[in-house]
C-alpha cells in the first residue's frame, strides 16, 4: 500500500496514519512498523511514535498486511443496484437504499455495495482494503443516503485525512421519541462496546471520543410526543447518532436495538437518513456538497405526524 500524506494528516504518529490509511487497528499498525514494514520516503520507519509530515510518501509492505489478516478480494457483483448520484475520476457517491450492507461482514457475504460498485467500476480493487475496496466510511444497513467512495489511492488518501480532522460534513434527519426541549444542543460522550452485547455500542468512559450535534427541525405531539433533529457528525463511531440520542432519552424511532420500536408508531426500521455530504474534493480542493431527499417510507411516518 503506498499512499502520500497530506495536508491534514501534518503532524500525525505513524502508527495513527498507518492505522487510517490500511484500516488496521493501532496494535497492528505498530506490528507493522516493529517488523519493518512501513516505510516513509523509501526508509524504514524505526519507531511507531515518529511523526509524519505533508507531502513525504508511506509505503506499507502488501504481504505483510496481508499476514495481518487482510481478507481476500472481492469478487464484483453486477448483480447489485448502487445508486450513483455522482462519479467523477476520484470519488463516488452514492445514496444508498435501506437494506444495502455497504460492505461483506459476518452474516453478509455477498450483495453488498461495495461488490456492486466494483463490478462498474473496477479500478477500485487497488484502493483501500480489498476487503472494502474504496471505502472510507459507512452506514448502518437500515440507514439511508449519502456516502462517499474514494476511486484512486490518493483520494482515499485525502478522505481518509478529512475524516480524521473532521472537516466532512456528515448530517442526517432522524424522528426521536419525546419532545425535545433545546433548540439546539451537543452530545459529547465517549462510545464503545457494550458490556452486555458485544453487538451493541453504549455510552462508556473507556470508549472513544464522540460528539453529535443536533438541532430540533419539527415538534409533533400526535399519535405520540417525536421530535424531528438534524444531527452533525463531528465523530463517526459505530451507531454513534443513534446510540447518543438514546443516551439522552431520546431512541430513534423504529430501532429496535436501542429502545426505539413502539407499537404508538410503527416504523420498517429506524427513522435515520444521510441527508447531507460535503467534503473538499480531493483533485481540485473545491468543496463537494450534496444532497439526499428523505426517503419514501420516511416521509409516509412524517405524514402521519401532528
Amino acid at each position: 500500500m503506498r499512499a502520500e500524506i497530506t495536508a491534514a494528516m501534518e503532524g500525525e504518529r505513524v502508527d495513527r496514519a498507518v492505522a487510517m490509511l490500511c484500516d488496521v487497528t493501532r496494535a497492528d499498525a505498530a506490528a507493522l512498523v516493529a517488523q519493518g514494514a512501513v516505510h516513509i520516503d523509501g526508509a524504514a520507519v524505526a519507531t511507531r511514535s515518529r511523526r509524519v509530515a505533508a507531502g513525504q510518501w508511506l509505503d506499507v509492505a502488501a504481504d505483510a498486511l496481508a499476514a495481518r489478516g487482510e481478507a481476500a478480494a472481492l469478487e464484483p457483483d453486477p448483480s447489485v443496484d448502487v445508486p450513483v448520484i455522482h462519479a467523477d475520476d476520484a470519488v463516488i457517491v452514492v445514496d444508498k437504499p435501506p437494506g444495502l450492507v455497504v460492505h461483506p461482514g459476518p452474516g453478509h457475504a455477498t450483495g453488498t455495495m461495495a461488490q456492486g460498485l466494483l463490478a462498474r467500476f473496477p479500478e477500485l480493487a487497488g484502493v483501500g482494503e480489498p476487503a472494502r475496496p474504496g471505502v472510507v466510511h459507512r452506514l448502518d444497513v437500515g440507514t439511508s443516503g449519502l456516502l462517499v467512495v474514494a476511486r484512486t489511492r490518493q483520494a482515499y488518501a485525502s478522505l481518509v485525512a478529512q475524516l480524521a480532522a473532521h472537516t466532512v460534513e456528515r448530517r442526517y434527519l432522524t424522528l426521536v421519541w419525546g419532545a425535545v426541549e433545546a433548540d439546539a444542543g451537543l452530545v459529547d460522550a465517549p462510545i464503545g462496546r457494550a458490556s452486555s452485547d458485544a453487538t451493541q455500542m453504549a455510552v462508556a468512559e473507556t470508549g472513544r471520543p464522540a460528539r453529535t450535534r443536533y438541532e430540533v427541525r419539527q415538534r409533533h405531539t400526535e399519535p405520540a410526543a417525536t421530535t424531528l433533529l438534524e444531527c452533525r457528525l463531528e465523530t463517526g463511531r459505530t451507531h454513534q447518532v443513534r446510540v447518543h440520542l438514546a443516551a439522552i432519552g431520546h431512541p430513534v424511532v423504529g430501532d429496535a436495538r436501542y429502545r426505539g420500536q413502539r407499537r404508538t408508531l410503527p416504523a420498517p426500521r429506524p427513522f435515520l437518513h444521510a441527508h447531507r455530504l460535503a467534503f473538499d474534493h480531493p483533485v481540485s480542493g473545491e468543496r463537494s456538497q450534496h444532497h439526499s431527499p428523505l426517503p419514501a417510507d420516511l416521509r409516509d411516518i412524517l405524514d402521519v405526524l401532528a
